[in-house]
């Protein structure tokens, strides 16, 4: 402060690096949405169910008994070694509880810490797009270079192996998958795994799999590249509660891969984060020990309501693929002329029924939006019947 109380110029302390990050397209859009009333939201990427009761009594019981206390850096050793169980039960993938996991913040962290763990400046990371908002942002803070490749609806939004090959350069370091994907619900043929494994080995590369939505997979087995030949030295296994448990609040993921990769994992995460919330700890691990058919009962809703507003969208003129996988129904909207935020703020406006619009998830969404039907039934009706409204408008 100057002598003569006027405030003084001052430098801009914020690095250029984060400067040039773009805010979230999704939180930029629902800060609209969350003014305005009566609004059918199609948006929000998480569970319309409560935590199981069981889960919920575990996190209320932990703090009753005064487990307020640190962890291990790494989590629980009891929580890592369900950990290790359950993936090797419904991955096939056998993992070390004492170094090769690693309990997280949310798979968010997990993957925040797998790419500053494994990225020195420049080097390349190649990721499908269509994709989560995160990915690109979390290789550019981590001082990488993103790399996209365009999924296409033609090939039902699945990763192409030779359209990765296309981009591998020297600088390559990594992979990063999302199947079932967010945003567009597509699975990943097992066909298409062994030759993106076969490429990992032949240039040596690291694949990280985002496998959040794994346990909502409708029409066939889900197949963890991690599992295939060769590859459970070369890659990051990324997983977590949120989706298949409805405990997105608890925050609570984890990572399994290569002792090295983990140890460095965990140095970032300990001086970041010290420990994953110990409540959460022990609510995950009974979701492992007693939750499972509770996430089966809500994986066969999605099921059905993936099948009554999929057949809606179809019917009413807004053509959109069977998603195989996740929560996520995404249409395509070409045929009214709008570009995807445009149709996301009149339909909005107009209908009160909120979308994201498909260009949030990279160019390659375009065109496209994404429909949420993690909601009732009833509310989907509801917001077909508005949307038809808006397409005959």
């Amino acid at each position: 402060m100057s002598t003569n109380g006027s405030k003084s110029a001052r430098r801009s302390f914020v690095s250029r690096h984060i400067c040039t990050l773009p805010k979230s397209g999704i939180r930029v859009f629902f800060e609209l949405v969350n003014t305005m009333d009566d609004v059918v939201s199609l948006g929000v990427g998480e569970p319309d169910f409560v935590t199981p009761w069981t889960i919920r009594e575990s996190g209320i019981y932990s703090i009753e008994k005064g487990h307020t206390s640190y962890t291990s850096n790494l989590g629980m050793p009891k929580l890592r070694a369900a950990i290790c169980d359950y993936v090797a039960k419904n991955y096939d993938c056998q993992y070390k509880p004492e170094n090769q996991c690693i309990v997280t913040v949310g798979v968010s962290e997990a993957l925040d810490i797998a790419m500053r763990a494994i990225l020195d400046p420049g080097d390349e990371v190649i990721y499908s797009e269509p994709c989560f908002v995160s990915y690109p942002a979390e290789i550019i803070m981590a001082h990488g270079v993103p790399v996209p490749v365009s999924t296409k609806k033609a090939d039902a939004f699945a990763l192409d192996p030779e359209e990765v090959r296309k981009k591998i350069t020297p600088k390559t370091k990594a992979i990063l998958i999302n199947f079932p994907c967010n945003p567009t619900g597509a699975v990943m043929p097992k066909r298409n795994l062994e030759k993106l494994a076969q490429l990992a080995v032949e240039h040596d590369l690291l694949v990280i799999t985002d496998e959040i939505y794994s346990e909502l997979v409708y029409d066939e087995p889900h197949c963890s590249i991690a599992s295939l030949p060769g590859m459970a030295d070369r890659t990051i296994f990324l997983h977590g509660f949120s989706k298949a448990f409805a405990m997105t609040g608890w925050r609570i993921g984890y990572a399994c891969g290569p002792a090295d990769i983990i140890e460095a994992m965990m140095k970032i995460h300990q001086y970041a984060i010290m420990c994953a919330p110990t409540v959460a700890q022990e609510a995950a691990l009974e979701a492992l020990q007693n939750g499972e058919k509770s996430a089966r009962s809500m994986r066969d809703s999605y099921r059905e309501r993936r099948d009554v507003f999929v057949s809606g969208l179809n019917r009413i003129g807004l053509d959109c693929l069977l998603p195989h996988g996740a929560f996520y129904a995404f249409p395509e909207i070409r045929s009214t002329n709008l570009d995807s935020m445009t149709f996301a703020n009149e339909l909005l406006l107009k209908q009160k029924v909120a979308v994201v619009p498909g260009g949030a998830f990279g160019p390659g969404g375009e065109g496209f939006v994404r429909c949420s039907y993690a909601s009732s039934l009833e509310e989907l009706e509801t917001a077909l019947e508005r949307m038809e409204k808006f397409l005959n408008g």
